[in-house]
């Protein structure tokens, strides 16, 4: 009697290399360890405390739910632990405690547990608890503290801000150092090119998605720039400011929320750089990299759909 091979179905992400999901996430855990020493660093000791607060609800939530639905615990796989450590670093510093709890608890709950546990999620979780809390607590979510090591020339004022309101610019020496206003793990260029850098290395990270969405972010910033080069900043502002390389590193290339393909990962990354090149310049709003990034993440199904490569001598099948 013949043998039947069974087939194993299982929800992304999927992994098909040395890499297996738990120790993927874990990589992922220490490539953010230099956007979070540097945020400790320019903000001090209080921001360990808000990303751990973060991660211990954002784990706690995930269990919870787990043991509620008699599923299998999965909190050594990593997963609960990047969402909580992710929005602890784009949180600003000092922030309430007790709100970043609730982020961590809606980021699992809502992003990622109602969807069915990872590999199910349609939305970045750690983008979803955030634009939560920008709703919820509006005021603290844009009150900004100084760099600890700043001077009397750097305000309280984001880059974006200062441009934005004011129609200051920021030089970009103290964007790529990380002496600015901003979110825990954003205003230091070089720690999260550090981390970055360590994940493509390492295969862990597509590069088409940073790629991509730098490559946007020049042609699409430096459009307006050439056209007024006083009025609008050139494109290695748009670039170091913000939360751009946090979101090009880390939000936009998580495996579930983004495109498999490679034509659509091109695609996926240009979009989002057009999208927060309008929100930055047109919008209210003086960035736009969290709104930008959920809203491709919706079209991901779509854009997987179109971008499928049409296998070598297929033909269509008319039907009679």
């Amino acid at each position: 009697m013949e043998t039947l091979n069974k087939l194993e179905l299982s929800s992304s992400p999927h992994v098909h290399s040395k890499w297996s999901t738990k120790k993927v996430m874990w990589f992922v855990v220490i490539s953010l360890l230099p956007p979070l020493i540097s945020g400790i660093i320019f903000f001090g000791i209080y921001q360990l405390l808000i990303v751990l607060v973060c991660i211990f609800f954002a784990a706690g939530t995930e269990a919870t739910i787990k043991k509620i639905r008699r599923k299998k615990i999965t909190i050594e796989d990593g997963s609960a632990v990047i969402t909580g450590l992710l929005l602890g670093l784009i949180l600003p510093p000092n922030f309430s405690l007790s709100a970043a709890a609730l982020g961590s608890i809606f980021s699992i709950a809502v992003g990622k547990e109602l969807f069915g546990g990872l590999g199910f999620n349609i939305f970045n979780p750690a983008l979803i608890g955030r634009a939560f809390l920008q709703a919820a607590f509006p005021v603290a979510m844009t009150t900004w503290s100084k760099p600890s090591f700043s001077v009397d020339t750097i305000s309280s004022a984001t880059p974006l801000a200062a441009y934005k309101f004011d129609r200051v610019l920021t030089k970009l020496e103290p964007m790529i150092i990380g002496n600015i206003s901003g979110s825990i793990g954003e205003t230091s260029a070089i720690a999260i090119l550090a981390g970055g850098i360590f994940l493509i290395t390492f295969g862990i990270v597509n590069w088409r998605i940073p790629l991509s969405m730098i490559t946007g972010m020049i042609l699409f910033s430096g459009i307006f720039w050439v056209i007024d080069p006083i009025k609008y900043p050139n494109p290695l502002f748009h670039i170091f400011a913000g939360g751009f390389l946090l979101g090009a590193f880390y939000m936009a290339t998580d495996w579930v929320t983004s495109p498999v393909t490679s034509k659509g990962m091109w695609i996926f990354g240009f979009c989002i750089s057009l999208i927060i090149v309008v929100i930055r310049i047109f919008g209210g709003l003086p960035e736009g990299v969290m709104y930008a990034i959920l809203i491709m993440n919706a079209f991901v199904p779509l854009i997987n759909r179109l971008t499928v490569p049409k296998i070598f001598g297929e033909q269509t099948r008319s039907i009679q």
